[in-house]
C-alpha cells in the first residue's frame, strides 16, 4: 500500500516517477494484482489521472480497463472506476479552453481512442449488458461513455448496436429509470444514436418512444419546462424529420392531438424566459416537419386534415394574433402556419377567415401584408409573411380570385385597406425589397389561373391629379423603363412572365404599347456588367413569352415579324445565350431548391421557387420557337389542329363509351337483381311443389285407407247392425241427408233441361250461320266455338250420370233403412270409422312432432359431444406437446449430470495424481478416508462425555 500512497500524493524519499512511469506500473498492478481491493485501488489512481495523462492512461491502459469490465463484473465500484476513465480519454467534451489546434488534437485523440476501443465490436456489446445493471455507479458512465463514444464515430457504434440482440431496446429502458440524471443523459444517448439513421428511428419509434417522450414534456411542464423538454423534442425531430414511416406512425397514433396544448398562451405574452423561446421554437419545429412540403403530398395533407380537427392550427393563428410573442416566436409561427395550409382548401379558407383583434376587426391576411411591405419590419418576419401568402394561394384558385377582386374598380371599398391596395402600395413604393415581395405575391396571385390574368388587365391605377388613369399592366412597364433598382426590375419583370405567361389576351395587351418591344430589344442587345445579366436574360423570357403566346392578332407584332426582330436587332445565338443567364445564377439553383424564401440578406432576394420552375418550363420551348421557320411553324399548327380535332373525337368517344359503361353497369345491376329474384323464385316454387307432392301422398294414404275400412264395413254389417242396435236420432240424420240430396237432384235436373235448350238454340244458330255464310272468314271462329261448347257440354253431362248415379245409390240406401231398421247403423258406422281415423291421424302426427323434437334434441347433444371431444382432442395434442417438452429436458438434465459426473470423476483422479505427487515429495497428506475416520472417532468421544455427564 505504501506504493499507493506514492501514487496518490504522499510523500516518499528519492526521485519521484514522471507520470508515464507511474501509469506504467498500476497497469501492471492491475494486471498481475490478485486481490480485487489492489485492482479496485490501481484503477480509482488511473482514473484521477486519466485527464491529466490522457494520451498515456489511454494508450498503456485501455487494454487493462477492457479486460477489467469483462472479468470483474461482481464488483461494481471498479466497474464503475473503468468506466469513468475510458470516458475521460475518448469523450472531448471537458477539455479546457485551448487553442484551435490544440482542441483538434484532442478531437482527434478521442476519435484514435474511440478507433481503439470499437475495433472488436464485442466490446459495445459488453458496454450494452453493463447497461443492464441498475447500479448508479455503473449505468451512469456507462451511458456516458456510449455517448461519447457515438458523437466520435457514430455510423460506426450505430451499426454494432443495430445488429447486437435486443440492443436498441435496452437503450430505450433507460428513459423509464426513476433517476433523472440517468433518464436525462439516456435523452442525450438516444439524439446521438437516432442521428441519420432511418432503421433505428424506426425500431426507436415502435418501442413506444413518442408515448414516452410526450409523457416526460407533460410532466416538466410542457413549454414551461426545463433543457429536459428541449432534449425530448431534439429528440422527437431526430425520429420524425424526412422519416415518412414514422411520421405515419405519430399521425395514425393520435398524437397530433396532444400537441395542441403546448401552444396555449394567456394574456400577457411579456417576459418569456429564453428556456421557453427554445422550446417553442422547438415545437413549431415539430409541427413543421408534420407538414413539410417535401413529404409526399398524401402525408402532408393528412396531416393537414389532423391538424384542423383536433384544433392545431387555430391554436397557431392565436398565437398569430396575440399582443407580446417574440419576434423570433412570432416568426416561425407564421412559417408554421403557412406550411399548415398550403394546398388545403378547407385550412386556406380558415386562414381568410380569421380576423385580426383590432377596431375595427382586420382580416389576418390584410395585417400580415402591412407587415410585408413596412420596411421598417425585421427582414426575416417580411419573408415569413411572403411565404405565408404564397402558401395561402398555393392551388387556392378561390383565395386568388378573392384577391385580384380587392384590385377592381367595382370592389373597391374606399373606407378600409384591402389586401389588393397593399400590394399596389408595395409594388411602387421607394423600397426596392417592398417592390420585389409586393410583385411576387400579386404573381402569385395570378400562378396557373387564367381567368385572373385577364380580371387583373382591368385594373386602373390613378398616377397623379389631373392625367388619366392607366392601366396596372402599363404601370409596371413604365417603371421599367425608369432605370430602377435591380431587385425592383427583377421582381416587375417576374410578374409580367406570370401575368402573360399562357395568356395570350394579355400578350396582345402587352404587345399594344409601342414602347414595350423596342425597350426589350434595347436592353438584351447590350452589353453591361454582371449585375445587369439577370435583368438581360429576363428581358429575353419576356419577349420569349411573347413570341410563344402570340395570337398573331396585331400586324406589327406576330411571330414571324418578332422573330425577324431578334434576328436582326439581337441575334439568335446571342438571344439564346442572353436568355441562359437566368439558370446560370447562383441564385437561381437555391431558389429552386424549396418553397420557402430563405435568404441570408435582403440584396441575395432575386427569385422565386414558382418563378424557378416556369423557366425551367419555358426555355426549352423559347428557344425552339426563335429557331423555328414560317414553314415548320404551319406544319406546326396543322399538326396541332388535327390534333386537337383527334382529341375531340377521343373526346367524344370517351364520353360515349363512360355512357355505356354506366348503362352496362346499370343493366348489370338489374340482371343481378332480377336473378336473385329468380333464384328465390325457383326455390319458393321447389318448396311448394314438395308439399303439394307431400299433400298428395298425404290424401292417396287416406284414400286407400278409407277405402280399406269401407270395405271391412261392408263385410260387418249385419253383425255390427246387431251389435250396435238401431238409433233414432242417426236415422232422422239420415232422412235429412236424403232430402237435401233429393232437393239437389231436382236443381240439377233443372239445370240439365236449361242446358239442353241452350244446346238446342246453339245447333239451330250454328246450322243456320252455316248455310247463310259457307264462305265466310268467321265460320271457323264459330266451329271452333260450338266444339268447345260440346266439349263442355259432355262434360257436364258426363258429371250430371254421375250426380245420377250417386242419387240412385242414396235412395237404395235410404229405402233400405225404412224397410229394415237395422241398415241405420251404417251412418253411424261411418261416423265412428271416420273419428277413429282422425284420431288415428292427430296420434301419428303427435308422434312424429315427438320423434322430431327427439331427433332435434339428439343432434344438439351429437353436436356438443363433438365440441367436447374436439376440446379433448386438443387437449391431448397440447399435453402430447408438453410431454415431448419435459422428455427433451429430462434427456438434457441427464446429459448434464453425465457431463459433471466425468467432471467430478476426471477432478478425483486429478486430486489423486496430485496426493501421490505429494506422497512422493514427501509430504505428508490426509486421505480422505482418514478424515472421515478421524471425524467418526471424534464424535464417538464426544458421545461417551456426554453420556458420563
Amino acid at each position: 500500500m505504501n506504493f499507493f500512497r506514492g501514487v496518490m500524493g504522499g510523500q516518499a524519499a528519492g526521485p519521484q516517477p514522471s507520470g508515464a512511469e507511474t501509469i506504467q506500473k498500476l497497469c501492471d498492478r492491475v494486471a498481475s494484482s490478485t486481490l480485487l481491493e489492489d485492482r479496485r485501488d490501481a484503477v480509482r489512481a488511473l482514473k484521477s489521472l486519466s485527464k491529466k495523462y490522457r494520451m498515456e492512461v489511454g494508450t498503456q491502459a485501455m487494454d487493462h480497463l477492457i479486460n477489467i469490465l469483462q472479468t470483474d463484473r461482481s464488483d461494481s465500484e471498479i466497474l464503475g472506476y473503468a468506466l469513468d476513465t475510458l470516458y475521460n480519454i475518448i469523450c472531448n467534451d471537458d477539455e479546457e479552453e485551448q487553442d484551435e489546434n490544440a482542441q483538434k488534437q484532442a478531437d482527434d485523440l478521442g476519435v484514435q481512442f474511440t478507433d481503439k476501443f470499437i475495433e472488436d465490436p464485442e466490446h459495445v456489446t459488453l458496454l450494452l449488458t453493463l447497461l443492464e445493471e441498475f447500479d448508479f455507479h455503473v449505468r451512469w458512465p456507462g451511458v456516458k461513455l456510449l455517448t461519447a463514444l457515438l458523437k466520435n464515430q457514430g455510423v460506426q457504434v450505430q451499426g454494432i448496436i443495430l445488429v447486437s440482440p435486443m440492443g436498441v431496446s435496452r437503450l430505450m429502458d433507460l428513459l423509464a429509470d426513476s433517476r433523472e440524471v440517468i433518464r436525462n443523459d439516456g435523452l442525450l444517448l438516444l439524439q446521438q444514436l437516432t442521428k441519420s439513421n432511418a432503421a433505428i428511428q424506426k425500431i426507436v419509434a415502435f418501442e413506444n418512444a413518442f408515448e414516452r417522450l410526450l409523457d416526460i414534456i407533460t410532466e416538466e411542464g410542457s413549454s414551461d419546462g426545463g433543457i429536459v423538454v428541449e432534449d425530448c423534442l431534439l429528440l422527437l425531430l431526430n425520429l420524425l424529420k424526412n422519416n415518412s414511416s414514422n411520421q405515419n406512425f405519430f399521425k395514425e397514433g393520435s398524437y397530433i392531438q396532444r400537441m395542441k396544448p403546448w401552444f396555449e398562451v394567456g394574456d400577457d405574452n411579456s417576459g418569456w424566459s429564453a428556456q421557453k423561446v427554445t422550446n417553442l421554437h422547438l415545437m413549431l419545429q415539430l409541427v413543421r416537419v408534420m407538414v413539410s412540403p417535401v413529404n409526399s403530398p398524401g402525408a402532408t395533407a393528412s396531416c393537414q386534415k389532423s391538424m384542423y380537427q383536433c384544433g392545431l392550427l387555430q391554436q397557431l393563428c392565436t398565437i398569430l394574433m396575440a399582443t407580446g410573442v417574440p419576434a423570433d416566436i412570432l416568426t416561425e409561427t407564421i412559417n408554421t402556419v403557412s406550411e399548415v395550409i398550403r394546398g388545403s382548401q378547407v385550412n386556406q379558407d380558415y386562414f381568410a377567415s380569421v380576423n385580426a383583434p383590432s377596431n375595427p376587426p382586420r382580416p389576418a391576411i390584410v395585417v400580415l401584408l402591412m407587415s410585408m411591405v413596412n420596411e421598417r419590419q425585421p427582414f426575416v418576419l417580411r419573408c415569413a409573411v411572403l411565404y405565408c401568402f404564397q402558401c395561402f394561394l398555393y392551388k387556392n384558385q378561390k383565395g386568388q380570385g378573392e384577391i385580384v377582386a380587392t384590385l377592381l374598380p367595382s370592389t373597391i371599398d374606399a373606407n378600409s385597406i384591402s389586401a389588393g391596395q397593399l400590394l399596389c402600395g408595395g409594388l411602387f413604393s421607394a423600397d426596392s425589397l417592398s417592390n420585389w415581395c409586393a410583385a411576387v405575391a400579386l404573381a402569385h396571385a395570378l400562378q396557373d389561373n387564367l381567368t385572373q390574368k385577364e380580371q387583373l388587365l382591368r385594373v386602373q391605377l390613378a398616377t397623379s391629379l389631373g392625367k388619366p388613369p392607366v392601366s396596372l399592366l402599363q404601370q409596371c412597364t413604365n417603371i421599367l423603363s425608369q432605370g430602377s433598382k435591380v431587385q425592383t426590375r427583377v421582381g416587375l419583370l417576374m410578374l409580367l412572365c406570370t401575368w402573360i405567361s399562357n395568356c395570350p389576351i394579355a400578350v396582345t395587351h402587352f404587345l399594344h404599347n409601342q414602347e414595350n418591344v423596342p425597350f426589350l430589344t434595347a436592353q438584351i442587345s447590350e452589353n453591361l456588367g454582371e449585375d445587369e445579366r439577370l435583368v438581360q436574360g429576363l428581358c429575353a423570357l419576356l419577349l420569349g413569352i411573347c413570341i410563344y403566346y402570340n395570337d398573331n392578332s396585331l400586324e406589327n407584332y406576330t411571330k414571324e415579324k418578332l422573330k425577324q426582330l431578334i434576328e436582326k436587332r439581337i441575334g439568335k445565338e446571342n438571344f439564346v445565350e442572353k436568355l441562359g443567364f437566368i439558370t446560370k445564377h447562383e441564385l437561381y439553383s437555391r431558389a429552386a431548391q424549396k418553397p420557402q424564401p430563405v435568404f441570408p440578406s435582403p440584396e441575395q432576394m432575386l427569385f422565386d421557387h414558382e418563378f424557378t420552375k416556369l423557366v425551367k418550363e419555358l426555355e426549352g420551348m423559347i428557344t425552339k420557337a426563335v429557331h423555328k421557320s414560317s414553314e415548320e411553324e404551319k406544319k406546326e399548327e396543322e399538326v396541332k389542329k388535327t390534333l386537337e380535332q383527334h382529341d375531340n373525337i377521343v373526346t367524344q368517344y370517351k364520353e360515349l363509351i363512360r355512357e355505356q359503361d354506366a348503362q352496362i353497369q346499370e343493366l348489370k345491376e338489374q340482371v343481378s337483381t332480377m336473378s336473385s329474384q329468380n333464384d328465390q323464385l325457383q326455390t319458393t316454387i321447389t318448396q311448394q311443389l314438395s308439399q303439394i307432392q307431400q299433400h298428395k301422398d298425404q290424401y292417396n294414404i287416406l284414400k286407400l285407407k278409407l277405402g280399406k275400412d269401407n270395405q271391412s264395413q261392408a263385410n260387418s254389417q249385419g253383425d255390427g247392425s246387431q251389435v250396435n242396435g238401431l238409433q233414432t236420432e242417426e236415422l232422422t240424420q239420415l232422412r235429412e241427408e236424403v232430402e237435401e240430396l233429393r232437393k239437389q237432384h231436382t236443381l240439377l235436373q233443372t239445370q240439365l233441361s236449361d242446358k239442353e235448350a241452350l244446346i238446342s238454340t246453339l245447333r239451330s244458330g250454328a246450322s243456320q250461320t252455316a248455310e247463310g255464310s259457307a264462305g265466310a272468314s268467321d265460320n271457323t271462329e264459330l266451329l271452333k266455338e260450338l266444339e268447345a261448347l260440346r266439349s263442355q257440354i259432355q262434360a257436364q253431362s258426363a258429371e250430371i250420370h254421375q250426380m245420377k248415379t250417386e242419387r240412385q245409390d242414396l235412395l237404395r240406401r235410404a229405402e233400405a233403412g225404412s224397410s229394415d231398421a237395422v241398415a241405420g247403423g251404417d251412418g253411424s258406422l261411418d261416423a265412428a270409422k271416420m273419428a277413429e281415423l282422425d284420431s288415428r291421424l292427430t296420434a301419428q302426427m303427435t308422434e312424429t312432432e315427438k320423434l322430431k323434437e327427439e331427433a332435434k334434441r339428439s343432434s344438439e347433444t351429437r353436436a356438443e359431444l363433438e365440441q367436447q371431444l374436439a376440446s379433448a382432442t386438443s387437449t391431448v395434442a397440447i399435453l402430447q406437446t408438453e410431454k415431448a417438452k419435459l422428455q427433451t429436458e429430462v434427456q438434457e438434465s441427464k446429459k448434464e449430470q453425465d457431463d459433471l459426473l466425468m467432471l467430478l470423476a476426471d477432478q478425483d483422479q486429478k486430486i489423486h495424481s496430485l496426493k501421490q505427487r505429494l506422497k512422493d515429495l514427501g509430504e505428508t497428506v490426509d486421505d480422505e478416508d482418514d478424515l472421515d475416520a478421524r471425524d467418526q472417532t471424534d464424535d464417538d468421544d464426544e458421545e461417551d462425555d456426554e453420556d458420563e455427564d
